[in-house]
């Protein structure tokens, strides 16, 4: 996959929300409360087309995430193929990913740096090293730090300094270093600011 390396406060300010949930992206949209762009301060966000409301969210997903284009169309594909709300599929599969495991374990502050640590070979899964970001962990799968990464400075800041507790489909253990996948996320158990359904509608044309 090809990672994201331009300016995020742009991408973040275009869609109207931190994506990445960096300081600066909050500095810049305090700064600059409205779109990039010459006309980013007049454009009216109220007077937008069904089709770009459809474009921002499948966006603010995928950025989100960290998924290409042509991934993330075939993530939704396979989504759309089983049984169940198709939008609900989509959002369940991209929690599913062994970096926001990471990150929603509260060792990452951020999903790049998240992973970042697996693929620098810092997490084990079910005993075995895993160094893919998109590995997709499955119900009842044992996901920890490595012994030799619970020193790094990094994680010991992140899980003492953000205090953010893992979600309740993961159960934590061994001081938190070690999460369980006790059951498979359910759309209200996901926070991100994502409007599914938009998503859905903008593939289905």
């Amino acid at each position: 996959m090809a990672r994201y390396t331009g300016p995020k406060a742009r991408v973040s300010r275009r869609l109207g929300t931190n994506i990445w949930g960096t300081k600066g992206e909050n500095a810049a949209m305090d700064k600059r409360p409205y779109p990039p762009g010459e006309h980013g301060r007049t454009r009216r966000r109220g007077n937008v087309s069904e089709y770009l409301l459809q474009l921002q969210e499948k966006q603010k997903a995928r950025f989100t995430y960290g998924f290409g284009e042509r991934q993330f169309r075939t993530l939704y594909a396979e989504a759309s193929r089983r049984p169940g709300v198709t939008g609900e599929n989509l959002l369940r599969y991209c929690e599913l990913r062994l970096d926001n495991i990471v990150y929603r374990a509260g060792w990452a502050a951020t999903r790049p740096q998240a992973r970042q640590f697996v693929g620098h070979g810092h997490i084990d899964v079910n005993g075995r090293r895993v160094n893919i970001p998109s590995y997709r962990v499955r119900k009842g799968d044992v996901v920890r730090l490595r012994d030799q990464s619970r020193s790094m400075v990094v994680v010991q800041w992140n899980m003492d300094a953000l205090g953010r507790s893992a979600p309740a489909w993961l159960d934590a253990a061994d001081g938190g270093q070690e999460v369980t996948v006790r059951e498979l996320p359910l759309r209200e158990q996901i926070d991100t600011p994502v409007r599914e359904q938009l998503i859905v509608e903008l593939y289905s044309k």
